[in-house]
């Protein structure tokens, strides 16, 4: 049930709210708030259920029960990551699809000013043009230009087909004329992809201004912190919503007391089954020790009568074992390890004097101009460029899965490789039968189980049925169960959930190996430590 905008008051509440598609629940029983002035920034794993929840709020998904109330008197805006417009349609197409709220309310006020006759229709047409200015509807128009340009598209031909725009440039057309229109309520899918950093730090600047409601989904981790004051986390696993004040860094907190807590129940669970297990266990010592027939010369009269065999210690030994059976029908599961990534190096089996890979004016044609890199063991290295410079094509290079058309390339030691899409999508091995390769399922599957990326129903489900999501859990959970010399990193916090890619970097930052990264993710950038190699039209050497 979806209440109109028009309901006094202005509300976004989702109170109870189920959404399933065919038998496969996203979401359960979900209910939060977001408050007016409010900016909540929406987080999860891929495949989680944060589109689908977004879509809920705009009124493009009803859901099965619950109720999802939005009232939002000076409009609804909602950017979803494809521009739903065919290719055949224009920028100014677009532009009007976005502004319908403040076309309509224009028409209306025009239709209004043409039937002026009675006092009625001049107070409907106070109204309307009231209704017009709360909008900003006379700068409409130049918002557009204005957000166009601090978006990196000054000057788009309204009468451009959109089929002849790029993929960031329809990103950004629609996004400049989604804020452009100006609502009160701001639902962005993804607002950030496409941007380049001037672009995203233009758009934070913008919505930390905005003075209506915001709720964004992103994994820009930096746009999280500097422009969300609630993260609304979407649990995939209990298909549900988790609310978290103070921002990005209260979201931290609550996530690292959370794991502080399952630890402490973990042991206090642990030590509580192990006294129960010695309590029984002595007393099952002290019950043996007990005659099974008192002596021949001995009475039993009066006070002296012997205590039954099942008289104290059978009754302890029956309420040990009693709190054991609860305690190992209701166990606390063992929190996941922390991520480690480990190399061969460290432990002195296979040291390498050398670099541990080296490539000369290695080219592919069309995709990679002429590059040469050398690593040395510890050493780390951050390639950049625009998008085409070949940054995916070099890493492909690297790992030995791309031959070069020209060049050479030499390698020492294992290698690890973190594929930008998550990989693996065609794999009709199960998650467990990829994971253990050769070795032993159920020593993998304790081992995988262990690092809290895979539930134990999860690991019979056949990869390519996996999320993108997923699949680059189950990429990384190879990566940090195998000793690698060198980490070769594309895009490595793509598709994973916010707290997911902070424990990575911290496990990075302890990896004594080589590594190459190729990431967008302008934290990592911003706090790496180690050469760069930028992807320039015509690269330099390093």
């Amino acid at each position: 049930m979806r209440t109109p905008h028009r309901t006094a008051g202005t509300q976004l509440v989702l109170s109870g709210v189920t959404k399933r598609f065919d038998d496969h629940v996203v979401l359960d029983q979900v209910g939060f708030t977001v408050k007016p002035g409010e900016k909540a920034g929406v987080v999860g794993d891929n495949g989680s259920g944060k589109s689908t929840l977004l879509r809920l709020v705009a009124g493009r998904e009803e859901a099965d029960n619950g109720t999802v109330t939005v009232t939002a008197p000076g409009g609804v805006g909602y950017l979803p990551q494809t521009l739903e417009l065919p290719g055949t349609a224009t920028v100014g197409d677009a532009i009007d699809l976005a502004l319908a709220d403040v076309r309509d309310l224009e028409s209306r006020m025009r239709a209004a000013e043409a039937s002026l006759e009675t006092t009625e229709d001049l107070a409907e047409y106070g109204d309307l043009v009231t209704a017009y200015e709360a909008r900003g509807g006379y700068e409409a128009e130049a918002r557009v230009e204005i957000a166009l340009h601090g978006l990196g598209q000054p000057g788009l031909d309204r009468d451009r087909a959109l089929g002849s725009l790029s993929g960031g440039q329809r990103s950004r057309l629609a996004l400049a004329a989604t804020l452009a229109a100006s609502p009160e309520l701001l639902l962005l899918d993804e607002p950030t992809n496409d941007l380049d950093d001037e672009a995203v730090a233009w758009l934070e600047n913008h919505l930390r201004g905005h003075r209506g409601r915001l709720v964004a989904i992103t994994h820009d981790r930096m746009f999280l912190s500097r422009v969300t004051t609630t993260i609304l986390e979407v649990d995939a696993d209990r298909r549900t919503v988790h609310r978290h004040g103070n921002g990005y860094s209260g979201y931290l907190a609550a996530k690292e007391a959370a794991r502080a807590r399952w630890v402490q129940e973990y042991e206090e669970w642990k030590l509580e089954k192990a006294r129960h297990e010695a309590l029984a266990d002595v007393n099952i010592d002290r019950f043996s020790a007990i005659p099974r027939k008192a002596p021949a010369a001995f009475s039993g009269a009066g006070a002296f009568r012997a205590r039954s065999r099942s008289h104290g210690a059978m009754s302890r030994i029956r309420s040990a074992r009693e709190r054991i059976e609860r305690l190992e029908a209701d166990p606390v599961p063992p929190p996941p390890r922390p991520l480690r990534f480990t190399a061969r190096i460290a432990g002195g089996e296979a040291e390498i004097d050398r670099h541990v890979v080296k490539v000369d004016d290695v080219s592919v044609a069309g995709r990679l101009l002429p590059t040469s890199l050398s690593v040395l063991p510890g050493e780390r290295v951050l390639v950049t460029g625009p998008n085409g410079a070949g940054k995916t094509t070099l890493m492909r290079v690297l790992a030995g899965e791309l031959a070069p058309s020209t060049g050479s390339a030499e390698r020492a030691g294992r290698i690890g490789f973190l594929h930008q899409d998550g990989g693996l999508a065609g794999d009709s091995r199960t998650v467990l039968a990829l994971f253990a390769g050769d070795g032993d399922e159920e020593e993998s599957a304790e081992r995988l189980l262990s690092l809290g990326l895979f539930r134990a129903a999860d690991l019979r489900k056949p990869v390519r049925e996996l999320s993108v999501g997923q699949r680059r859990r189950l990429e990384l959970a190879r990566l940090v169960t195998a000793r690698t010399d060198l980490l070769l990193l594309d895009e490595p916090t793509n598709h994973l959930a916010p707290d997911l890619v902070e424990e990575m970097e911290q496990a990075l930052a302890e990896y004594p190996g080589a590594l190459v990264v190729v990431t967008h993710d302008r934290r990592m950038r911003r706090t790496f430590e180690g050469r760069r190699l930028h992807l320039a039209p015509e690269p330099v050497a390093v």
